[in-house]
C-alpha cells in the first residue's frame, strides 16, 4: 500500500510513518518546506495545493495536521490558528481527491474535543456535540472532512502516551521534580490511548471499512485524581502539590484551562472495539510500564 500522511513530523505522523515503512508500505511525506528526501512532497495547506501528482499516486491518505492546542497561550490569533490550520489542512487533501481515482481511503485527524466536558457521563459516537471553543473547532473540522469523495473515517483521539511527546510532554519534568498534583478536584475524566495502540488503530482503520467518527481512546478513562497517581507511582514521586492553575492561567489563558485542563471527556472507542480492534494497553499503568 502507498500513504501519504499530513503531519508527517508529528508525533503521531512520525510513529506511523515508521510502522508502515517497517511493514513494507510506501510512505509519501506531506512536508510545508522544500523536500529533502524522495519520500517527501510538499504541500502548502493555506494555497490549498500539493505539488507533483499531488495524491494521485497513491491509495490511502492519513491526515494529520493542525496546530497544537497546548502550543502557546491562547489569543485571538492562536486559537485562529488553530482552527484554520485544521480546517485548511483537511480540505487541501478533499479536494485533491477524486471519487474515481486511485486512492479510495481517507483517515482524517478529529479530537475527543468534540464532546466538550461531559462530566462523569459515558460518551460514544453517537453521542451530540459540546460546548465550547474546541468542540466548535472540531465541528468545523470534521465538516471540512465530509467533503471527502472517498471513504473517510474521522479519528477522535484522545490524549496520546508516549515517552517523547503527547500529552506526557509538558508534565514529565514536573512530576519527575516531585512537583506533579491534580488539576482542580481531579475529578475530571481523562481519555487516553498510548502512541503504540493509537498507530495500530490507524492501521487497522485503514484496511478497515468503517466511516464517520471513530473514537481513539483506550478503554478505560481515569478521572485526572487517578491518572496524577498513577503517574506518580510510575516515576516513584510524590503527587502532593495540586498544579497551580492561576499561574496555568497567566501563561495559556483562562479559557486553555477551562477547557483542556478543567474540562472531561470519558470517551468509550465503541465502534473501535465493535469492528475487532483489540487493545494491547486496556490500563493506564500498562500504558505507563510500556514506555520504559
Amino acid at each position: 500500500m502507498r500513504v501519504a500522511i499530513g503531519g508527517a513530523t508529528g508525533l503521531l505522523g512520525t510513529a506511523l510513518s515508521r510502522s508502515l515503512t517497517s511493514a513494507g508500505h510506501d510512505v509519501v511525506r506531506l512536508v510545508r518546506g522544500t523536500p529533502q528526501t524522495s519520500d517527501q512532497r510538499r504541500w502548502d495547506p493555506d494555497a490549498g495545493r500539493i505539488s507533483g501528482p499531488g495524491l494521485d499516486d497513491v491509495d490511502a491518505v492519513v491526515n494529520l495536521a493542525g496546530t497544537p492546542i497546548a502550543g502557546g497561550r491562547w489569543t485571538k490569533d492562536r486559537k485562529a490558528a488553530i482552527r484554520r490550520s485544521r480546517t485548511t489542512s483537511t480540505l487541501t487533501i478533499v479536494t485533491s481527491l477524486a471519487p474515481d481515482g486511485r486512492c479510495q481511503r481517507l483517515l482524517n485527524a478529529s479530537a475527543i474535543g468534540f464532546y466538550g466536558n461531559t462530566g462523569p457521563e459515558i460518551v460514544d459516537e453517537d453521542s451530540p456535540a459540546g460546548r465550547g471553543f474546541l468542540a466548535r473547532v472540531v465541528q468545523d473540522w470534521e465538516a471540512a472532512a465530509s467533503h471527502s469523495p472517498v471513504a473517510t473515517a474521522t479519528l477522535r483521539t484522545g490524549h496520546v502516551l508516549a515517552a517523547d511527546g503527547g500529552y506526557l510532554a509538558a508534565q514529565w519534568k514536573l512530576f519527575a521534580a516531585g512537583l506533579g498534583g491534580r488539576v482542580g478536584d481531579g475529578r475530571q475524566f481523562l481519555s487516553w490511548i498510548s502512541l503504540a495502540d493509537h498507530v495500530r488503530a490507524m492501521e487497522f482503520l485503514l484496511t478497515s471499512e468503517l466511516t464517520g467518527p471513530v473514537n481513539l481512546v483506550g478503554p478505560r478513562p481515569v478521572t485526572n485524581a487517578e491518572f496524577t497517581r498513577t503517574f506518580g507511582d510510575y516515576l516513584n514521586r510524590p503527587t502532593l502539590v495540586p498544579m497551580p492553575l492561576p499561574a496555568v492561567s497567566l501563561l495559556f489563558g483562562r479559557d486553555f484551562v477551562r477547557e483542556a485542563l478543567l474540562a472531561g471527556q470519558r470517551v468509550a472507542p465503541r465502534r473501535l472495539i465493535d469492528a475487532g480492534f483489540e487493545f494491547e494497553h486496556n490500563t493506564l499503568a500498562e500504558a505507563l510500564n510500556a514506555l520504559s
